[in-house]
């Protein structure tokens, strides 16, 4: 069987999960409207969705820097790789609005109030427009990518302004959660950093797994132009992002536990949750010890593995992140716990699902019409 007639199978297989998964959540929210989320009133109001949303807005980011960082510093090295990161990008990006949209109560009046709203003083104003811009930005630069005599050097100006659009996305969502003084569990000056470093791991072991994927899982199809670049410089640079994240994690964490702030308590819960520990040594410590010891790096299936590991521990990050900074109540009297309970709703668990059926039968789509891994021209 062909590469291309497994790519079909995957869009099909994604596209019949879409289907499927969006039948019910439409009868779901058709019949309980918003009831059918777990958020309350007692102080969990962003759940599971706007994880969802953010962790494939930063994945998208991410794939972004990844393409337009390897047009401006990479070489042509990094040629097989920057039409699908961008492919990418805007497939992961794709699904995560859906289920933002899904989340909103009135997604259509969303697309004209917020831009319209001209709320200047809101983050969350200018991480719409930043978005609409980047979505733009994107199309730009594939558009050109998809010419085939397409160059680095012609690429250059759209690479930097979609590198500066992509930064000042990541950055504005970590100031919609570091600025937010009243939940000490979010708020801090490094938060946008930590952010950028965090979609750059997100786009870096992205862009291993669906180009394998691509290959249908065959180390034997994948060009050697793109195993070189897996055994030697991005996997090493997988490598760094995952050590610089991991310091951000565990400095977060020491700074938590050891802090009197009131909001801080809930590190003691996070720190000793399932959930945290599987991301830092399932998800962090075990990538990093495959992509650094001589013996595995350079092996097809440790990559594979250390990317997808990756890839789901940054979903758990997301998720602790978001959901345990609303863990401690706002307003406390004999009606608030120590602690408030979350957990997702069966309709919440299927925005998940739909996000990475959405995404994964756009970037099959692509695969198979756009064929992403043709370099094309390789002069300066």
């Amino acid at each position: 069987m062909s590469v291309t007639t497994k790519q079909v199978g995957i869009m099909l297989l994604a596209l019949t999960g879409l289907l499927v998964t969006g039948w019910l959540v439409f009868d779901s929210l058709s019949t309980h409207g918003h009831a059918a989320f777990n958020t309350d009133n007692l102080g969990i109001f962003w759940g599971f969705p706007i994880v969802i949303y953010d962790y494939f807005l930063l994945t998208s980011t991410g794939l972004a820097m990844v393409a337009t960082m390897a047009i401006l510093f990479g070489g042509d090295d990094f040629r097989p790789i920057i039409r699908r990161a961008v492919w990418l990008a805007l497939a992961g990006l794709l699904g995560g609005v859906a289920v933002l949209m899904l989340e909103l109560g009135h997604p259509l009046r969303a697309l004209w109030a917020i831009p319209f709203s001209f709320a200047f003083s809101s983050p969350l104003y200018w991480k719409v427009m930043a978005v609409s811009f980047y979505v733009l930005s994107l199309l730009i630069l594939l558009a050109r990518m998809l010419k085939p005599d397409w160059s680095m050097a012609d690429l250059r100006a759209n690479a930097v302004v979609t590198l500066v659009l992509a930064l000042s996305v990541t950055a504005i969502a970590g100031v919609v959660y570091g600025s937010q003084s009243f939940r000490p569990f979010w708020a801090s000056g490094d938060i946008p950093v930590a952010f950028i470093f965090e979609s750059l791991l997100g786009g870096l072991a992205f862009i291993i797994f669906f180009s394998y994927l691509a290959y249908a899982f065959n180390p034997a199809a994948v060009p050697a132009s793109v195993k070189r670049l897996f055994d030697d410089r991005l996997t090493g640079l997988l490598a760094l992002a995952i050590f610089i994240h991991l310091l951000f994690v565990v400095a977060r964490m020491s700074s938590g536990l050891y802090g009197n702030v009131e909001g801080l308590q809930v590190w003691r819960h996070v720190a000793t949750s399932p959930l945290f520990l599987a991301e830092v040594f399932l998800g962090l410590l075990l990538p990093l010890v495959l992509l650094t010891y001589p013996g595995t790096r350079i092996r097809p299936w440790a990559q594979i593995i250390a990317a997808l590991l990756v890839m789901n521990a940054l979903l758990i990050a997301r998720y602790e992140y978001i959901i345990g900074g609303q863990l401690v109540p706002l307003f406390k009297g004999a009606w608030a716990p120590d602690l408030l309970s979350y957990m997702p709703s069966p309709t919440e668990w299927l925005l998940l699902l739909i996000a990475v059926f959405l995404s994964n039968f756009v970037n099959a789509f692509g695969e198979v019409t756009l064929k992403l891994g043709r370099e094309g021209s390789a002069h300066p």
